[in-house]
């Protein structure tokens, strides 16, 4: 009991360490959840039964006698199974059963205590990586990027470039760019950031995760220049990132979900310019001066590592690519009776499946950019994460066919630790030409 006392103490200390996004383990709550799959890594062979011994703790106390409820399904689908378990001294072990297919189950977990409701869930894969892409690659797949990029490359290169000191350090100097791309009077913002000694330095472009709104604290990832790398985080629908948080609020509910604007027809789906803009923006960095003229990297996560992605997969000057639990992956894939990746249109809305909608899918899924990418690839993947689910993140790595690695980590949601983004640049430092 005291070794017990004391690990859980140790958890609840570094519980009170973890920022406010980690959703596994809430900043400052009364309770915690541990659930331990008899599996180390989580992960099974198809058929082989599974389970998990669920805890749980009110102020580092085991609660004994305490009914959780709980479900268990597919990734990303209804429950076919339930039941309650009573822990004894804070535990109890629940059945998980098996799949005969890849893919994962969730066990969605729940509690009262006090009239108060607490949730967790846990995720565990059956041979993850034999999945594969519901999304088929079209016949005309590189035709059709081949002509849309040549007639972006015919845009002319204006922008404009202002100082932005606030995001500024010692060693590098940031600006705010405002590029044409795509098409005359179509732009896209970004913040540039690079060191201010002489020399020549990599490039780094980072697209934005999903949604319209400003550019995150644009210093956070200062580390990059500091240490040597030009760096460009944009966003991709044309919005002067300084604008206010109720400017953005308005032009969001205007907007709508570009995710579906034009979704009918793939020559006027949204994401086309955002595509194209991914490129044009690899142009800009490649012009300047102070490029060593050798290294492309694209760096991102959630919708914007699924951009990152497609950039590698378009353009053959990317000479590495890091990616975070991607989006827009195998995003028909509940088609198949599975998770498909965000913004699980077949899910979530009505009316998707169409042969139309289908169709220009299959032209912007990522796993199809995946299959063009041949540059060295790092990806970082949570298994509890339902925005991209673990699913869909397997099949885009099953996919690619060039040098890779992957960061599982099991008990994410969505979301990486600082740590793990500053390793990304460790990563990319050791992968420059």
């Amino acid at each position: 009991m005291k070794c017990l006392l004391k690990q859980v103490w140790i958890s609840l200390f570094l519980l009170a360490a973890m920022p406010l996004w980690a959703e596994n383990y809430p900043y400052r709550s009364d309770v915690l959840w541990v659930t331990v799959p008899d599996h180390a890594d989580w992960l099974y062979e198809t058929g082989e039964k599974a389970k998990v011994e669920v805890q749980f703790y009110k102020y580092g106390i085991p609660q004994d006698g305490l009914e959780v409820a709980y479900e268990i399904g597919g990734d990303m689908m209804p429950a076919d199974k339930s039941g309650t378990v009573t822990l004894k001294n804070g535990r109890a072990v629940i059945s998980m059963g098996t799949m005969n297919q890849p893919g994962f189950l969730d066990c969605r977990l729940s509690a009262t205590v006090n009239g108060k409701k607490y949730k967790h869930h846990v995720k565990i894969g059956f041979s993850p990586e034999k999945l594969q892409p519901y999304t088929k690659l079209p016949a005309d797949f590189n035709a059709f990027w081949e002509k849309n990029l040549a007639e972006a490359a015919k845009c002319p290169m204006k922008y404009t470039i202002e100082p932005a000191p606030e995001y500024s350090s010692e060693k590098s100097d940031c600006y705010l760019i405002k590029l044409q791309c795509f098409r005359p009077g179509s732009y896209i913002y970004g913040y540039l950031t690079r060191p201010k000694a002489a020399g020549n330095y990599p490039v780094v472009l980072c697209p934005p995760g999903a949604g319209v709104k400003t550019i995150k604290d644009p210093k956070r990832h200062i580390y990059y220049a500091d240490e040597g790398c030009i760096r460009l985080e944009m966003e991709i629908h044309g919005l002067n990132p300084t604008m206010s948080a109720e400017e953005f609020k308005e032009i969001s509910s205007a907007f709508g979900n570009y995710l579906v604007n034009g979704i009918d027809n793939r020559d006027n789906y949204y994401m086309k310019k955002v595509y194209l803009a991914c490129v044009r923006a690899v142009d800009y960095l490649t012009s300047l001066p102070d490029w060593d003229g050798k290294n492309v990297i694209v760096q991102g996560g959630s919708q914007g590592g699924a951009l990152a992605l497609v950039t590698a997969g378009l353009d053959k000057r990317v000479t590495a690519c890091v990616a975070n639990h991607p989006a827009l992956s195998d995003m028909a894939g509940y088609k198949a009776g599975r998770a498909g990746g965000y913004p699980h249109l077949f899910k979530n809305y009505q009316g998707m499946d169409t042969p139309e909608k289908i169709n220009t899918l299959a032209y912007y899924d990522v796993v199809n950019f995946a299959k063009q990418i041949k540059v060295p690839v790092y990806m970082t993947w949570g298994y509890n994460d339902n925005t991209c689910p673990p699913t869909t993140s397997y099949i885009v790595y099953n996919v690619l066919d060039c040098p890779k690695e992957a960061l599982i980590t099991p008990i994410n949601e969505h979301w990486t630790s600082e740590a793990t983004e500053y390793g990304h640049l460790k990563w990319i430092q050791k992968h420059l030409k």
